[in-house]
Parts: structure tokens; sequence; C-alpha cells
């Protein structure tokens, strides 16, 4: 597939097979991860691979109760670590760096026939427990990764004229 049709086509997925994902198909995503852009090449990121079912439901529970995500044969858990660059003067750049490697990641997935879903509402701190992450790292985000079970037809997107200006700011 092409980019351009990767990016149209992908979606998150909520409904996954229970098919293994293998570990040589994680690391050639992991690839793409590594070659993300990051501020001053800093790559301030961990990724953590969960197999293991206890934990997947934890997570679960600790992400709103969203029973999917523990449902996933995988669930990635990505932390930011160290402290970045940043963006301006006071903006630390370890979250864009981050979603910048998480796009990657769904992505990749996508192109290799995996689906993903971007996991936002989460308790930190019971994620850091459950994976044992220090105070000092961030937990930025975290996705479910598997074989999708379904077609997950498209959502409405605001047209291009609705998401540029041009030369400046307006409504």
């Amino acid at each position: 597939m092409d980019l351009m049709e990767i990016i149209r086509n992908r979606r998150s997925i909520r409904k996954y097979r229970s098919d293994e994902v293998p570990q040589h198909i994680i690391n050639e995503i992991f690839e793409a991860v590594q070659l993300a852009p990051s501020a001053n090449n800093l790559q301030p990121w961990k990724f953590i691979i969960i197999r293991n079912d206890k934990k997947k439901r934890l997570i679960a529970q600790a992400c709103s109760g969203q029973e999917f995500i523990g449902e996933a044969p995988v669930i990635i858990v990505a932390c930011a670590i160290g402290r970045g660059g940043y963006i301006g003067k006071y903006m630390e750049s370890w979250p864009v760096d981050l979603a910048i490697a998480m796009t990657h990641l769904i992505l990749s997935a996508w192109n290799k026939g995996l689906g993903t879903c971007w996991i936002g509402d989460f308790d930190e701190e019971k994620i850091q427990e459950i994976c044992h992450i220090p105070p000092s790292v961030r937990v930025a985000a975290i996705t479910p990764l598997g074989y999708p079970t379904k077609t997950v037809p498209p959502t409405s997107r605001r047209s291009i004229e609705r998401i540029i200006c041009q030369e400046s700011f307006s409504e």
C-alpha cells in the first residue's frame, strides 16, 4: 500500500481476533517507530509490549474499564523518558515527540494488517504500578494491537477548507 492509501483506510479498531502477533512483525513495526523524528533527535521514548492476560485486564481497567483493550493479543504502553526538548520556550516536546512516534506505529501496524486504537483515557499512576514504570517516566499513550475482526466504516472528517487558513488565523 502507498502511504496515502494507508492513511485513508486506517481505522480505530475495538474488536480483535485472538491470533497472536508474531514478535518479528512487532519488530518490523518498531523499525518505523525508531525512525520517527523528535525534537533535537532525543527520541525520548520507550515502549512496553504487554502480552500477559492478567496485566492486559488490569490495564483495561485502568483505562476507564474499556474492556476491548484487554481483549487484544497485545497492548503497547508508550512512555516518555527523559525531559526531551522544548517547543518555543516553555512547552516540553515529549507529548509531540510521542505523538509522532505513535503515529508511525499506528500506520506501520495498519500496513501489516494490524489494528490499533489510540487510548488517552487512562489512570497514569495505575499504569505505572502495573508496568513497574518509575515516577520519573510519563505514560503518554496506550494502544491495543491485533488483527481486526471486521472492517470498520470511515468516520466523517471536516473539509480541507475548514482546517486550513491562508496567511493568518481565521475562524
